[in-house]
């Protein structure tokens, strides 16, 4: 029997959630997801409040390479050369679920939260994440969080998400 460890949607995870919302709604920007790693939660904690509909668009839940190939329109030769867990696939993911959706940011996530899959240059808890907006430049940040448990990984992997969606929208447009 595997010992699974739910990720909680917490009190603290919907005040972030709420605040995320309540500043895209404010300023007028859809959000979408493209997600590996974290299942769809990011999309189902934005989702867990009321409204949330005025705000979020959609979600890509993309957790093998035909997905992030099919759905996000991540090149298969990108992946090849770089593996699914880094900073070029999140990239394309981001930009991807833009191109592909009327929404405004896009963030993604793409990692290991094992407990398994780890590799001495990839380990468990490495998780890169993106952030696209259009008109902007699409960021990029890495999370190496150690061997913590698969719950620990995603839910630290959900707050990452909700601040580089906040970080965006609070942007100021490029000169």
């Amino acid at each position: 029997m595997v010992d699974i460890e739910p990720t909680r949607i917490d009190r603290e995870l919907l005040l972030q959630a709420k605040a995320v919302i309540e500043l895209c709604r404010g300023k007028g920007l859809g959000v979408v997801t493209a997600e590996s790693c974290t299942g769809g939660l990011v999309a189902g904690v934005l989702t867990e409040l009321p409204g949330s509909s005025d705000v979020i668009e959609g979600g890509f839940v993309t957790y093998s390479n035909d997905a992030k190939e099919a759905r996000l329109g991540v090149s298969g030769m990108l992946l090849a050369a770089h593996g699914a867990v880094s900073e070029p696939v999140a990239r394309a993911m981001a930009e991807g679920a833009l191109a592909h959706s009327q929404a405004d940011i896009a963030v993604s996530i793409t990692g290991i939260a094992g407990p398994g899959g780890g590799t001495a240059t990839k380990p468990v808890g490495l998780v890169h994440f993106a952030v696209a907006r259009r008109g902007f430049a699409t960021e990029h940040v890495e999370r190496r969080f150690g061997d913590l448990g698969r719950g620990v990984v995603r839910r630290l992997s959900i707050e990452q998400a909700l601040a580089l969606i906040t970080q965006m929208a609070e942007a100021n447009p490029p000169a």
